[in-house]
């Protein structure tokens, strides 16, 4: 069963890679057939299971077995993440990125080990020589897999950052210095055109979802959005310019608002003051680099809770309501570029359901920020009447 489960893991991964992977580099699809490595390996564990006939022994090859699969089911996630985001071109990007696959390949390939040298040596040879046959094998193995795929992954990324690119509306492309690390400040644009799209689960099905578009110029900023969820149904925007402010409402005209009603929702720049500010980067991970649509940007990853989503993007209203979501935990991908500015935020947080649906045990908020063409002019402008 363990066997089975590596298999169906390491399965996912090998299509995964062969499908997804595809940042433009010549061995694109070498890297994705070199990724089926692994997924042998774990056949050969289905076909020679590590038996182990003693207590401790049993309970020592479950265990390895199981740590591979706990280790691959939220590596799998990321995968998943990675591939389908905006630009992110290398699978590599750092060792922290790194490692939980080496010790998820180590562990698998030392749990085929130990089975194959049992089928070899046979029931009659000693449990310490099987296990020590096994685990070199196993090594044998891990190195043979993952220098086949690290090459092959380390060569085409190579080619992709050594293209040129002649523009990108995320960053910087040309001369451009390797951007600040994860704990370093982070700005906003002092111009930018944003996109920020929402998304709800409850229970594992889709709730709804909240789009918005807009541009800012400083503190003066537009946007318009559509949502269509439990809590909301049609489209609302917001304008500020100065020392005025206008909103719009579902089914309404555009009317005059108090600066305090608009306030702290500026989307990239409320976003970096509330979640990215030194006081709440609560020890950000840095993922590496990568390169999105041209750019090379810092990729940082720091946890969430449901009180600092609450505040740093209040159009999360539109998908719970007044919900109490402060006891909902998450994570935040994000990414800086050579600027040192915010140019793409990924999250996701989760709790439970309460309040938002009833007979309903928990719900999931995903969310996308993009902050490009940062830089160049635009024009906020007053909405037609």
């Amino acid at each position: 069963m363990l066997g089975a489960a590596l298999t169906a893991c390491w399965l996912a991964a090998f299509v995964l890679v062969l499908a997804g992977y595809r940042p433009g580099g010549p061995l694109d699809l070498v890297v994705g057939l070199a990724a089926v490595g692994p997924m042998l390996v774990a056949m050969a564990a289905v076909r020679y299971p590590p038996i182990a006939r003693g207590d401790r022994a049993f309970a020592g090859v479950v265990w390895l077995g199981l740590a591979a699969v706990l280790l691959l089911v939220p590596s799998l996630a990321g995968l998943v993440t990675q591939l389908t985001g905006r630009g992110p071109q290398t699978l590599l990007p750092s060792g922290e990125a790194a490692y939980p696959w080496l010790l998820a390949l180590g562990a698998t390939c030392v749990f085929a080990g130990i089975g194959v040298a049992r089928r070899r040596l046979g029931e009659g040879a000693l449990r310490r020589r099987r296990v020590l046959v096994g685990a070199v094998l196993g090594l044998v193995l891990l190195f043979v897999t993952g220098t086949a795929f690290a090459s092959a992954a380390i060569v085409n990324e190579l080619s992709v950052s050594n293209r040129l690119s002649t523009g990108s509306r995320f960053g910087p492309t040309e001369s451009a210095t390797e951007p600040p690390t994860c704990t370093d400040p982070v700005v906003a644009g002092a111009t930018a055109r944003l996109q920020l799209r929402m998304d709800g689960s409850i229970d594992g099905r889709y709730s709804g979802q909240v789009v918005i578009d807009g541009i800012r110029d400083g503190r003066d900023l537009s946007w318009t959005g559509f949502a269509a969820t439990r809590e909301a149904l049609g489209t609302f925007g917001l304008t500020r310019i100065g020392d005025q402010a206008w909103e719009l409402a579902p089914g309404q005209r555009w009317r005059r608002a108090g600066l305090s009603e608009v306030d702290g929702q500026d989307l990239d720049r409320q976003l970096v003051a509330v979640a990215l500010t030194p006081s709440e980067q609560n020890a950000p991970e840095d993922r590496g680099l990568a390169y999105i649509e041209g750019a090379l940007a810092r990729h940082c990853r720091i946890t969430l809770v449901g009180s600092t989503v609450r505040k740093a993007l209040p159009e999360v209203r539109y998908l719970v309501g007044d919900a109490d979501i402060s006891r909902w935990r998450g994570e935040m991908d994000f990414w800086v570029f050579a600027d040192g500015e915010l140019g793409q935020a990924d999250g996701r947080i989760t709790g439970s359901a309460v309040g938002i649906a009833q007979d309903a045990l928990q719900a999931a908020i995903r969310f996308r920020l993009l902050a490009y063409d940062r830089g160049l002019p635009v024009s906020v402008l007053a909405p037609a009447p």
